[in-house]
């Protein structure tokens, strides 16, 4: 039997903003872990801290104060030119707004990514796996928002990155659209093996997650495993 290997772990994680009266603490000495290849989902209602988690894991933000190692990287001494290499070889960020290019095509939009990537994935076997070949050469504006946050995750997915980073991937989509995305990702998470943090809301989502993180004013207040995930399809909210 194998055994699970930390993938991304966190010891002692703070941050805040502003300084004075004005001083917000927003992350209060988080500790966790995370096995690679699990689907983690982290929990907590608005200023809880997990967006700025996200941020902190993916190198967008400095810590305060404790560590943040990734598949052996310690974010939280690496240089600015450090952290944007390891923003591109380790990391694939999908957002609930898509933030696509405009005047580039869905193929397009995709490809640019994968130009920093030095072991990109075959992007016409990509496109074909997230259901948009035919799509291919339309611009945003001409595809469903679903098809957009498809898009979305091919542009993360394509640098073939060890880690996808998910921040309220579902919130501007209607119930069916969601999930479709979210088995989208069960689908990545299976094919291509990389460990998945989703920030969410809703907290169903947790269902198909192997591991549960849940915030309350910037501390965890549940860190758990999910010995028996549910299949995203049979979600329900």
């Amino acid at each position: 039997m194998s055994t699970k290997q930390a993938y991304v772990q966190v010891s002692g994680l703070r941050k805040h903003y502003g300084d004075g009266d004005a001083r917000l603490t927003v992350l209060d000495g988080i500790d966790t872990s995370i096995n690679r290849g699990e689907i983690c989902v982290m929990l907590g209602p608005s200023g809880s801290g997990k967006s700025t988690f996200l941020n902190l894991i993916g190198g967008l933000e400095d810590a305060d104060g404790g560590s943040i190692m990734v598949d052996g990287c310690a974010l939280t001494v690496l240089k600015p030119t450090d952290l944007g290499e390891y923003r591109r070889r380790e990391l694939g960020f999908v957002f609930q707004f898509y933030n696509l290019v405009p005047d580039l095509t869905i193929k397009e939009n995709i490809e640019v990514t994968a130009h920093l990537s030095k072991n990109p994935l075959n992007v016409d076997d990509l496109l074909r796996s997230l259901g948009l070949y035919e799509h291919r050469n339309k611009f945003p504006r001409q595809v469903s928002g679903g098809q957009q946050q498809r898009c979305a995750i091919g542009r993360a997915l394509v640098k073939n990155p060890g880690l996808l980073l998910c921040d309220e991937p579902t919130g501007a989509l209607d119930y069916k659209t969601s999930k479709e995305i979210l088995q989208l990702m069960e689908d990545v998470n299976r094919t291509y093996g990389c460990t998945i943090i989703i920030v969410t809301h809703n907290a169903a989502i947790a269902r198909m997650a192997n591991r549960v993180l849940r915030l309350r004013d910037g501390r965890i207040v549940e860190d758990g495993l999910n010995e028996s995930p549910v299949a995203a399809a049979e979600l329900d909210w």
